[in-house]
């Protein structure tokens, strides 16, 4: 079976872009440059998606990106505010592509898929939730952490920190709104605790009990400020702080 030469290709879009140039100057069509252009960058982008049946995993990133492009051309001014997410949504779909077909291989393309991912959920929450974008964003890249973790428990237990982090900043664009900064930061020291105490459990890691200790103690002091006993919690600690210094000293001086 001969191939189809490129130049018959290329023959074939000149005469169809020359057709539809002619029928919008006859009146019989608007926005014939927009309808070419769309179909160039769709076929193109099928042609590459077509070459994923040979094993050409590459090609998915011009394939979806491409019919992206295409479709964000033809798209009607009602949807043009969706415009960013179609397009961020073609390199998302890219990198998800990327991952299933070898998810052993390619662990790593979970971490961008789980970025874009995120950018499409905020362009499309921004338009009603602005101000939970922020939470959105960070949560989504989170959450893509959380998925590279349960790829392979045992060594990737790494992502549980950067999935912990990013999940508890998530939450504190939140508590900022509606609370203070000092309880904001209260919030903050927490999550990271729980991140540490993850790691210590599931990865079995017993360093990490050492700094989720401190961090909820931290954390702890910051949300109590929330509530009316706070003043004791704290006279009573720097209470406890004074007297284990100053026992520490005498018996350090026997």
């Amino acid at each position: 079976m001969r191939r189809i030469d490129l130049r018959i290709v290329f023959g074939i879009m000149l005469i169809l872009g020359g057709a539809l140039a002619l029928m919008e100057t006859m009146g019989y069509l608007e926005n014939a440059s927009d309808i070419f252009w769309s179909g160039v960058f769709i076929v193109s982008g099928l042609v590459f998606l077509a070459l994923l049946f040979g094993g050409h995993w590459w090609s998915a990133f011009p394939g979806f990106i491409l019919v992206a492009l295409g479709t964000l051309i033809i798209l009607p001014d009602s949807l043009e505010d969706f415009g960013g997410a179609i397009f961020l949504g073609g390199i998302a779909l890219s990198f998800w592509y990327v991952y299933f077909t070898s998810r052993n291989d390619r662990w790593w393309a979970l971490i961008p898929a789980g970025v874009f991912t995120a950018l499409v959920l905020v362009v499309i929450a921004s338009e009603r939730f602005e101000e939970y974008s922020g939470a959105v964003f960070l949560g989504g890249i989170g959450l893509a952490f959380f998925m590279v973790y349960f790829t392979n428990m045992a060594e990737r237990w790494w992502a549980l920190i950067p999935a912990g982090v990013l999940s508890t900043l998530a939450g504190v664009t939140i508590a900022a709104e509606r609370f203070g900064e000092f309880q904001t930061a209260g919030f903050f020291f927490f999550g990271l605790a729980i991140t540490f105490l993850l790691v210590a459990v599931l990865a079995k890691m017993s360093w990490a009990y050492w700094p989720a200790l401190v961090l909820g103690i931290m954390g702890f002091l910051g949300i109590a400020s929330l509530l009316d006993f706070a003043n004791y919690i704290w006279a009573i600690a720097l209470i406890a702080a004074g007297g284990f210094v100053l026992i520490r000293y005498f018996t350090a001086s026997r």
